[in-house]
């Protein structure tokens, strides 16, 4: 059964494109948020920010997809739950993307 992930796509305050998550992200689930991720580029390298604030399960291929994005835009911004901050950062995408905790 696929865990339970709802995205939207919107702007952000910067006029950039942003990505919303809530739930969990894994295996069952990850196409939907790179089709998200995608939809949200539209096929230009514009910086993109990724909400992940409320996302508090976040497994390898959420990961990856994160990593492949980062190559396909000129900026990625992910805010992301502060459980989630060291295990990106151990991961090493915060060479690739700049990551923020959430408040």
């Amino acid at each position: 059964m696929p865990a339970a992930l709802t995205l939207n796509t919107d702007h952000g305050p910067d006029g950039n494109p942003r990505v919303t998550a809530t739930g969990e992200i894994d295996l069952s689930n990850v196409d939907q948020l790179i089709k998200a991720l995608n939809a949200a580029s539209a096929g230009t390298r514009r910086p993109i920010t990724i909400d992940l604030s409320t996302v508090k399960y976040l497994d390898s291929a959420g990961i990856n997809a994160l990593f492949d994005h980062a190559d396909k835009v000129d900026g990625l911004h992910i805010i992301v739950h502060r459980l989630l901050i060291r295990v990106l950062r151990i991961s090493g995408l915060d060479k690739v993307a700049t990551l923020e905790a959430a408040p």
